[in-house]
């Protein structure tokens, strides 16, 4: 058993939490489901919090340049155009670290690289899919796994981390009684387009209302020859959800004409949404999904990261930034507690309950919640914005979501690390 961790999922957020064990001195293995990992996916942002980890992990600026950009802005614009709310990101905002917008399928395959070039390829078995755990009596874990070719193996150790998603087998047996997938209603299609970033040159803009929007970014540098970047793009409508999702799959390539119509008239002396969205590279569609918060995280060895455990509306954008943090702080309290069953409580304790409420925020439209708040008050037509909400009630909000998710400015800055420099669990005393 040597110790070892399990981790079930080879996304972010698993092996972000195999570069934090290879890291401090934990042996581990990760199985992951599918047979070969691809860069899948579009834009995501990953806050400051989160690229504090990432440089802490060796993975510096040089790194994340090549497969995204530094936000330097995020903006709320009304339906007809006109500013709702707008501040600086990242480094330009005071941060000590920057935000970063970019690819989320060259994010993953970034962490697989740096993780085989520090730990080997063998610690990562592909086309291995965790079905079940089984506790042991001396508390130990036992894991089922299906493998490509058809047949199950066991494995065993210390501990187990259930990295596997939204639709987590792990997470199904740790809490069997779970509703179903929650869906609200919003439906997103995702893609990306060749064209000129705006305002800043690198500024994450929501446009519409909170039922009916576009959200949109950078998430390469312009090119210096034709001035245009990867605009990532995610279009949004709310409609009835009371006979639940009725297409098949919860992530399918569509065409674009399929959903073009909605946003047909959205035209500006700044921005043509539908040539923006016509001229796509490549369309997705989802709809926006999460999961109702449980009371814990664990079940004795066994504990849940990332989607796994708190799968969140992306309306936040920290969704990839949290399962980052998780792994991290699970870090430390490994190098805190050994690797026992402790360490997952203190992990447990310290972030189950905080990010269920991030949670049933994101599902209450997250920061997005101001286009709400303009909605309720004139029917999102406004001349002004600061008669409708004014300015020191626009921050207030703000600033209270990035206090429930971990990146208030003076907080972070003022933190110490999660890990220290240098900390490797042969120097850590087991609770």
């Amino acid at each position: 058993m040597e110790n070892r961790v399990l981790i079930a999922g080879g996304g972010i957020g698993g092996l972000a939490l195999a570069l934090t064990l290879d890291q401090i001195g934990v042996p581990f293995t990760v199985y992951e489901s599918v047979r070969e990992l691809a860069p899948l996916g579009v834009g995501i942002n990953l806050q400051p919090n989160a690229v504090r980890e990432m440089y802490d992990l060796g993975i510096g600026a040089g790194d994340l340049d090549t497969i995204g950009v530094p936000s330097k802005e995020w903006a709320l614009v009304g339906l007809n155009g006109n500013d709702i709310y707008s501040e600086p990101r990242g480094l330009l905002a005071g941060y000590k670290w920057p935000q970063y917008s970019v690819h989320r399928g060259q994010l993953h395959m970034l962490l697989y690289r740096k993780l085989v070039e520090r730990a080997g390829p063998d610690c990562v078995r592909l086309g291995c899919k965790v079905t079940g755990y089984a506790i042991g009596a001396d508390r130990s874990v036992t894991i089922a796994v299906n493998t490509a070719d058809g047949s199950v193996i066991q494995d065993r150790g210390a501990l187990l981390v259930a990295a596997d998603g939204i639709h987590s087998a792990v997470r199904a047996q740790m809490h069997p009684d779970q509703p179903p997938i929650n869906w609200g209603g919003a439906i997103m299609w995702r893609g990306t387009t060749k064209a000129r970033p705006i305002r800043t040159g690198s500024s994450f803009i929501g446009l519409g209302t909170h039922k009916h929007r576009i959200v949109f970014y950078p998430i390469s540098p312009a090119d210096p020859e034709t001035g245009l970047a990867t605009i990532n793009w995610i279009a949004e409508r709310t409609v009835d959800n009371s006979e639940g999702w009725q297409n098949s799959g919860w992530f399918r390539p569509v065409e674009v004409s399929e959903f073009i119509e909605h946003f047909a008239d959205w035209r500006y002396d700044w921005l043509d949404v539908p040539d923006l969205l016509g001229r796509a590279d490549i369309a997705y569609e989802n709809p926006m999904i999460d999961r109702d918060p449980v009371d814990t995280w664990q079940d004795g060895p066994v504990a849940l990261l990332g989607d796994a455990a708190h799968a969140m509306y992306p309306t936040g954008s920290n969704g990839a930034s949290q399962a980052i943090i998780d792994a991290r702080i699970l870090g430390a309290s490994i190098l805190a507690h050994g690797v026992t069953q402790a360490a997952l409580s203190a992990y447990d304790q310290k972030l189950c309950g905080p990010i269920s409420e991030v949670i049933l925020r994101n599902r209450s439209a997250g920061p997005f919640g101001l286009l709400n708040m303009v909605d309720e008050r004139c029917g999102g037509i406004f001349e002004n914005i600061d008669d409708i909400i004014p300015p020191d009630e626009r921050r207030d909000f703000m600033a209270k979501y990035k206090a429930a998710a971990g990146f208030a400015v003076e907080q972070l800055n003022a933190s110490g690390p999660t890990i220290a420099t240098g900390r490797r669990i042969d120097e850590a005393i087991p609770a």
